[in-house]
């Protein structure tokens, strides 16, 4: 394997990033390939100029696989959630700087300014999103807690619970053309905030946009070494090298995705496979949306949007349109009248056009076969054509363009609409089918036919109709779009998926789940049941568990308080416990009065008497919760420098008048702020009576500096 330290050695090969540097096949290797006409070529998408050849020969994947597994184990390894999360942002505000040269790059895939939009900010978005969320909803630690935990003993010496850890290997990526840094993006930040190493494996029409994005984050600086690696061209091997320390990742067609799934190496080595693939998505249109209501108009700006930003080559795209069968006709027409007025087709470095070709002159070749085959089957192109459009090129003038992969948006209409062709065949490109049904039940029955989509829009005004259509078709979907006046102009749309939200489908839409916030990141990693002693689980997970051992202050040296240790300082079981204080009625009357919480069973003897909870008044857990703050609380100038809630309250026994009660806080989990001087710190709150019963749990949250003067 031949390698440069800084730069590609050819400039016409788009190369490869493995093992920490810049490489590109040998000369006499891609020589030998153009020979035999099995180098692969990459042309402008709008005019068909050559722009680059994509090789691997004698890229060394056995290599490739290796170097993630160690040095880019080790890498991320060293660094905690935190700290990962925290360089995703700086990636993404190095990468919002840079922007531009990926939009002229984007130009050449046949992307608008709109599309590269979508795919160049919306990957930088996700990176943004991943660095925020990872930071305020996981631990700074290496290890993610699932759940509470399971006492499995009597006398609570042998605990379980579920903690998640990061796989061991690395995480193949296998991207589509249509999003070249967005598809890359959105798969990369989960698994760099798991700690997991990726393989990014772009499609070769558009791997030069993914190669620019890489190169990008390289140079940035940010990235720990093995941590990203990118294979340039074919990687059909690569399976080969991958066993259950490692996942792929797939966005495609359902045929590849179906070879890959068959690899001996997922059936039988444990390699974890996830895809995402075709999907016949679609979009219902409620019977109260007639002609001239804001939900048809808002209807038909999505059936065209979905059309055309970026010429529908989307997994997401709108392909099944279903409309009262009464108003097919006047959709139809809708459709053709809005993309007449607003889409104007051609090289989208040139002013005004809205939709640009397609990936490549091969795409516009299969694209143009699934629409044949649709109107063998029974479809009529009731808006468009197949002949090649004229096109605004890049000088301004308008003409049919030899070489380049231009479409016009076409509609089809069925008489059948349960025709199998329908359901079934993903016309990739600027294509949806119109089709009618007559009631409720049948709208969700021709959804169900796609054999699971990655989402569908519901769009009605109707509550009850975006009940019954939402809840009939969400087990066939991965996503639902409910559409209406109040969210036409925020909703983010049909086709855009949102990093907050799983991005995925069952059946035909290949079963996976990217996205969806912190989901996406325990795809990542690996759930395992822990069990031991209580002191076993606090070392294992830095979260200290009941029946662990505490490391009480000492009431006559006030310094051992743990409110007065810096993060510095203080550790997971520093505890306080508190002496008792008696309740009387007149605390009682006195909160009810000054609060004006007077409900009976804290100002009524005899109502709270028969009350089958109470033994006559009691106190007001609230009261009960003040009290313990004035009883745990250290009052001077600290390290504590704000309590920001409370979480998990539970009130579980009454405190009648004459009772007393006392607090335990001890410090149950501590997460310093990687870019402040200070951190959270989760206490364990208990009070109890006189008689050691549990009166109430909680955990207080409080801001603490990591280091206090002495």
């Amino acid at each position: 394997m031949t390698t440069a330290a800084a730069a590609p050695v050819k400039a016409t090969i788009v190369p490869s990033y493995v093992l920490d540097a810049w490489w590109t096949p040998s000369d006499d290797a891609v020589a030998a390939e153009g020979a035999a006409g099995k180098l692969a070529e990459v042309r402008d998408a709008s005019t068909g100029e050559p722009l680059a050849a994509v090789s691997t020969e004698g890229l060394d994947l056995a290599a490739v696989v290796r170097h993630g597994r160690t040095v880019g184990q080790a890498g991320l390894g060293a660094l905690t959630i935190h700290e990962r999360a925290l360089k995703l942002k700086e990636l993404a505000q190095f990468l919002n700087g840079r922007r531009e040269e990926l939009y002229e790059l984007s130009f050449k895939t046949g992307a608008t300014k709109v599309d590269s939009m979508v795919d160049i900010d919306g990957g930088i978005g996700v990176l943004f999103t991943f660095g925020s969320k990872g930071r305020r909803e996981l631990p700074n630690s290496h290890v993610i807690v699932d759940g509470p935990m399971e006492v499995l003993s009597r006398d609570g010496s042998f605990v379980g619970e579920h903690i998640y850890s990061r796989i061991p290997g690395v995480a193949v990526q296998i991207n589509a053309f249509n999003f070249p840094a967005w598809g890359m993006l959105e798969k990369f930040a989960p698994a760099f905030v798991a700690g997991v190493p990726t393989i990014v494996k772009p499609a070769t029409p558009t791997g030069y946009v993914a190669e620019a994005v890489v190169r990008l984050m390289i140079e940035s600086g940010i990235l720990p070494a093995g941590s990203l690696q990118l294979i340039s061209g074919s990687a059909r091997t690569l399976l080969d090298e991958l066993d259950y320390r490692d996942m792929v990742s797939f966005t495609g067609s359902a045929t590849t995705a179906n070879l890959l799934k068959s690899h001996p190496n997922v059936v039988h080595g444990g390699v974890r496979f996830t895809s995402e693939t075709d999907s016949l998505n679609a979009a219902i249109l409620g019977p109260d949306a007639a002609p001239e209501t804001p939900e048809f108009d808002a209807f038909v700006r999505s059936v065209v949007t979905e059309m055309t930003v970026k010429a529908g080559q989307k997994c997401t795209a709108i392909r099944r349109t279903i409309v009262p069968q009464d108003i097919v006709d006047d959709v139809v027409a809708a459709i053709g009248a809005r993309v007449a007025e607003k889409v104007v087709i051609g090289d989208p470095r040139a002013d005004g056009v809205t939709m640009g070709a397609l990936a490549s002159v091969a795409q516009l070749a299969d694209v143009r076969d699934a629409v044949e085959s649709l109107v063998a089957a029974g479809g009529h192109i009731a808006w468009g054509s197949l002949d090649a459009p004229e096109a605004v090129t890049a000088g301004g003038s308008k003409a049919v363009v030899e070489g380049g992969a231009f479409m016009s948006p076409v509609v089809l209409t069925w008489d059948d609409a349960r025709a199998a062709a329908l359901h079934g065949t993903e016309a990739f490109g600027p294509v949806s089918s119109v089709v009618g049904y007559s009631t409720i039940d049948e709208a969700i029955e021709l959804a169900a036919l796609g054999a699971g989509s990655l989402v569908a829009t519901v769009c009605t005004n109707d509550p009850a109709t975006a009940q019954a259509l939402t809840l009939g078709i969400a087990s066939h979907h991965g996503r639902v779009l409910v559409l209406n006046r109040e969210d036409a102009r925020t909703s983010t749309g049909h086709g855009s998926p949102v990093p907050h939200l799983v991005h995925g489908g069952p059946g035909r839409a290949g079963g996976g789940e990217e996205l969806g916030g912190i989901r996406s990141v325990k795809h990542h990693m690996q759930r395992t049941a822990i069990q031991g002693s209580p002191n076993m689980l606090t070392a294992v997970t830095g979260v200290w568990h009941k029946g662990a051992d505490r490391h009480l202050a000492d009431p006559s040296d006030p310094a051992t308080h743990p409110f007065r240790k810096p993060l510095a300082q203080l550790r997971v079981g520093d505890a306080v416990r508190s002496e008792l204080r008696q309740v009387t009625l007149e605390d009682i009357t006195a909160f009810a009065n000054e609060t004006g919480d007077q409900f009976y069973a804290h100002t009524n003897e005899e109502a709270a008497a028969a009350n089958p909870f109470f033994p006559g008044i009691v106190a007001h857990g609230y009261l009960l919760v003040s009290w313990a703050a004035g009883l745990f609380v250290s009052p001077e100038p600290g390290p504590v420098l704000a309590n920001y809630g409370l979480e998990n309250l539970r009130f579980l026994t009454p405190v009648p008048a004459g009772d007393s009660i006392r607090v335990t806080l001890t410090a149950k989990q501590i997460t310093p702020r990687v870019t402040d001087e200070y951190g959270e710190v989760s206490w364990d709150a208990v009070i109890e009576n006189q008689n050691d019963e549990i009166v109430a749990t909680y955990d207080v949250l409080t801001l603490v500096a990591k280091e206090w003067p002495a």
